[in-house]
This record gives structure tokens, C-alpha cells and sequence, in this order.
């Protein structure tokens, strides 16, 4: 059996590299996550599951009402859009109601990883109504018709305005009474 050597100073092993990311990386990243308002300590409570189920249901009812409201209007300033395909209940409510769901489902995610989620809930709200237009924009170029397709726009954009409003106000985060957290991100 071989007798253990004590290791004089000068001989101590490297230590194995540090695994842990780069200071200045994780610097760029938590700045980033700054901007956004991403800092994963809220300063708010969740809001209840009951709240959030609440608001879900009153959205996908009021977007559909809005929806049928947006298409009775639409083929009646613009007759020519009457008997259009997506303006069947079966094609844009199917859409609708996964759409709210998602943004449903978002929405405690986002109380819980900001301190500010009306901002940031916005801004999704804003930017997911922009990449939405885009197979809007895409039916356009492939010859669908202006008005029918102008129609469509408008219903994504007042499901987004129904939903936003629904959960925000109907299942809010409500602030925290105390309040020393700590950011993640400064």
C-alpha cells in the first residue's frame, strides 16, 4: 500500500475551472432582463386560481361575442365579405378560445417573474397581436380579400384588448403589504 504524501504548498493541484457563467455575460443578461422587467422577485401577490379562471372564462365569452359583433359589421359595410371562411363560428372561435387560454395561462407567469406585469403583459399583449397579423398579412398577399382580411385584423386585435382587460382587471395582482424583497436584477 502505497503511504500518502502530505502536499507541500507549492505542489497543490489547479483547481478544476469554475463552472459558474461569466460575470459578464450574466451582467448582459441580467441588464436585458432589466429593460424588460424581468427580475423574478414580485412585489405583488399571485393572483387566485379562481380570479384567473374567472377572467379566462369572461374572455373567451367576450371575445367571441366581439368577434360575431366584428363579422355582423364587417359583411354588413361590406357586403362582399358575406359567406367569407373565416367568418364561420367554427373557424375563428376554435382560434380564439386556444389563444385566450394561452394568454390566461401567461398571465400568472408574468405576476410571478415581475415586479411591474401590467408592463410586461402589455407589451406581450402587443407584440403577440403583431406576429398574429402576420398569417393575416400573408393570406393578403395570397390574394385573400382587403376587407375580409381587414376584418380578421380587427378581431385579433379586440380579443387582445378584451383579454388584457379581463385578466388584469379581473384577476389582478394584488401589491404585498410587506415589502423588503430583494431584485434579482439591478
Amino acid at each position: 500500500m502505497r503511504e500518502e504524501i502530505p502536499a507541500r504548498d507549492n505542489d497543490r493541484a489547479v483547481p478544476p475551472p469554475d463552472n459558474r457563467p461569466d460575470h459578464g455575460q450574466s451582467s448582459l443578461v441580467l441588464s436585458t432582463l432589466a429593460v424588460f422587467k424581468i427580475d423574478f422577485t414580485p412585489a405583488r401577490e399571485q393572483p387566485s386560481a379562481a380570479r384567473v379562471l374567472l377572467a379566462t372564462v369572461v374572455s373567451i365569452a367576450a371575445s367571441l361575442g366581439a368577434d360575431a359583433i366584428l363579422v355582423a359589421i364587417g359583411t354588413r359595410i361590406f357586403p362582399s365579405t358575406a359567406g367569407y371562411g373565416h367568418f364561420r363560428l367554427s373557424d375563428y372561435a376554435k382560434l380564439t378560445i386556444i389563444g385566450v387560454i394561452i394568454a390566461c395561462v401567461a398571465w400568472p407567469i408574468v405576476t410571478r417573474i415581475s415586479s411591474s406585469p401590467r408592463w410586461v403583459f402589455l407589451r406581450m399583449a402587443v407584440l403577440v397581436t403583431g406576429v398574429l397579423w402576420l398569417p393575416d398579412l400573408y393570406i393578403l398577399a395570397k390574394g385573400q380579400p382587403f376587407r375580409a382580411v381587414g376584418v380578421l385584423m380587427l378581431m385579433h386585435l379586440a380579443i387582445a384588448l378584451v383579454t388584457y382587460n379581463a385578466l388584469v382587471h379581473l384577476a389582478p395582482a394584488a401589491r404585498t403589504t410587506g415589502g423588503n424583497r430583494r431584485s434579482l436584477v439591478r
